[in-house]
Order: C-alpha cells, then structure tokens, then sequence
C-alpha cells in the first residue's frame, strides 16, 4: 500500500484537486443561481426565469466535461499532453462563450419583451420593437458563433472578415440568396416606412384578408377571417398593392349594390334600401354638419348603371371599422332581399333569348316533313 501511494502520489493528490474545484465551481454555480432566481422571482413574479435555470444545467455540465478531461491527464504520456491541453482549453472557451451568448439573447429577449408589454399597455405601436428583437437577436447568436470560429485555427481569416466593418454584409451577401436579402430588405422598409403595423386590417388581394399578426426578417404573418395563418415573404408583399384599412382614420365605407329588373318601381326599391341601411345598428352619421342643415339623406342611394337585364342601385353606408362594415353588408343585402321579395321589387337573373327568323323555320319544318316521308317510305317498303 506504501508503494502504491509512494509511486502515485503525485497523480492521486491531482485527481483530489481537480475533483475539489468541480465540487467548488458547481456549489459557486448553484449559490449564484439561488441568489440570481431569488433576484428574478422577487422583481418580476409572474415571470419564470427559465434562462437562469438552462444556464446552470450548462454550467454544470460544463465543469463535468472539464473535469473529466482534466483527469484524463494523468493516464496520458508528454508526447499527447500538449494536444490534451489545447483541446481542454477549446472546450472551455466554447463552454464559456456558449454561455454568455446564451445570457446575452436572453438579456436582449427579456428587454424587448417587458418593453413590447409596456407599450401594448399604453396603446402604443409595437411593430419596430417586435421587427428589432429579431435583428439584435440574430445579432447576439451570430456574433456568439463569430467568436466560437476563432477558436478553430482554420476558420479565424473566416471570422476576422466577418467581423470587419463591410465584412458582415460581404458574408451575408455571399452565404444567404438573393431572395432572403430581399425579403429581410423589404422587412426594413415596412418597418421605415409603416405601410401598415401589427394589429392592422390589411387587403392583398380577394384572397388574402385579415390583420397582420407579425413582422419577422424574412415574412410578414397575416391572420384572416378562417383563423388561418397567411405568411408572405416581404419581397412580395412590398412588390403589391395593398389595402390598409386602418391606415389614417378606421371609419370605412361600404358599397351595398343590388340590381332590379326594368319592370320595378325603382324610387320604391331606392327607399326599400335606403330604410334599410338607416336602420342598421351599424351604421354612423358621416355627413357634415352643412349636409346635415341641408337635411341631406344619411345614406345616398342612386342608380349607377344600366346593364343588360338589371337596373343597378348602389347605397353608400359608412361604419365605423371595416369589421364592422363587414358585418353590416351581410346583414342589408339579407333584409334587402325580404323587403324586395314582400314589395314585389324583382331581382333579375341571368336568361337567355332565343329569336328564330320565318326562312329558318320554314326551312325547318320542311326539313321535318321530308324525314318523315322518308321514314314512311321504308316502312311500306319493309
């Protein structure tokens, strides 16, 4: 036993080091973590520090590898020592920088996401704020990897050009396509530029209605009328021409059109709807105060053309958002038609007329009479 302890001395009072510094960093670790939770719990309690407890587990685990490649050591001869070192080290730069990437985008997230809260509480627009979360995100973890790369000999003039002044739009340009830059492009023009925001009504085309629910780098996320999610990259959407119904003022006018035949009283059916639309729960006022002295009807109803089979009469009403306007015009064109049905008021559909001259059915009817007489003469002959 003397001889065993003699001979391995030195390499046996090494392990009980290294073994009592992963002990000490991991109690460091846990007490760091207790007081940084009891921080958090304390300043916001309805928020669950999920970052803290994902940085400890990495932390631990961390000082684990570490100490088992320090172990390692000791079964390994001076010719592999060197390289063991490099590569102990390596894992403790990666460790470390994983780490306060880690922290850093979770520092970054939680600012953004207690300010994005902030301002919906005061009725304020979030759009910017949502888009630049993105942008210092990407920022945090792409900067992390940078530093990771310098730690391998064989990509650090890789990292070195990345992290120059034009070095990062350079790689960029050359790792990404040409649609992701113009996607992430025109996501900075929404932002600059507010053709619409979060929370808007937008139109793109009659298949694509609904409010725009988010503004990533490269799509924007529109939510329609079927709770279905519509995402369009940026590109597209900066290239359309597009309806934003609560740009400027919400209130929204909305076209009520019906046709009649030309046989219907038309002053009775511009009344039948005019009383209709006035009488709609949803319905505003929009007219000015000298339309108003004027006594000029609330809703204008006129005839606006004169199509092939119907009379057509259009009503403006106005509401005061479009989903609301929405909901209106489904509601007038059903009480319409009821009202048109009862007043004997006739809306067309679709016919056609056949007109026939005298020589073509002259010619016709003799085109009849001699197949018969031909069938008459086969019979007889039969």
């Amino acid at each position: 036993m003397n001889e065993f302890w003699t001979a391995n001395r030195e390499a046996i009072i090494y392990a009980f080091i290294v073994i009592a510094i992963v002990l000490f960093l991991r109690f460091i670790t846990r007490q760091l973590h207790k007081w940084l939770e009891k921080r958090a719990l304390a300043k916001f309690p309805n928020e669950d520090p999920a970052t803290i407890h994902l940085t400890q587990k990495i932390l631990n685990a961390l000082w684990f590898v570490l100490g088992i490649m320090a172990l390692g050591f000791i079964f390994i001869d001076e010719d592999h020592y060197i390289t063991a070192r490099e590569n102990f080290f390596l894992v403790f730069y990666l460790g470390i920088v994983a780490v306060l990437t880690l922290v850093a985008a979770s520092l970054v997230q939680t600012w953004f996401r207690r300010n994005i809260k902030l301002r919906i509480e005061n009725n304020e627009d979030i759009t910017s704020y949502k888009f630049l979360r993105y942008i210092a995100i990407f920022a945090v973890y792409f900067l992390g990897v940078i530093l990771m790369l310098i730690a391998f000999e064989s990509m650090r003039s890789f990292a070195a050009t990345a992290l120059g002044g034009a070095g990062i739009i350079a790689v960029v340009a050359g790792v990404a396509s040409q649609e992701a830059l113009s996607n992430l492009v025109g996501g900075l023009f929404i932002i600059f530029f507010k053709p619409f925001k979060l929370g808007d009504i937008i139109k793109v085309d009659e298949s694509m209605v609904g409010t725009v629910t988010d503004i990533t780098l490269r799509h924007t996320i529109i939510r329609n009328y079927e709770n279905k999610m519509i995402v369009i990259p940026n590109a597209i959407i900066n290239k359309e021409k597009l309806i934003n119904y609560d740009l400027g003022t919400p209130i929204c006018c909305q076209w009520i059109e019906i046709g009649i035949s030309y046989s219907s009283d038309i002053d009775l059916a511009k009344e039948i709807m005019r009383d209709e639309c006035e009488n709609h729960p949803n319905l505003i006022d929009n007219r000015s105060e000298l339309d108003k002295y004027n006594n000029v009807p609330k809703v204008a109803v006129r005839v606006i053309s004169l199509g092939d089979s119907a009379v057509v009469i259009r009503a403006w009403t106005w509401a005061s958002n479009y989903n609301q306007a929405f909901s209106m015009k489904c509601d007038l064109y059903e009480s319409i038609k009821k009202r048109f049905d009862k007043e004997d008021i006739e809306i067309p559909f679709p016919h056609q007329t056949v007109v026939f001259k005298e020589k073509q059915i002259d010619r016709f009817k003799n085109t009849s009479q001699n197949e018969r007489s031909n069938n008459d003469d086969k019979q007889y002959i039969d």
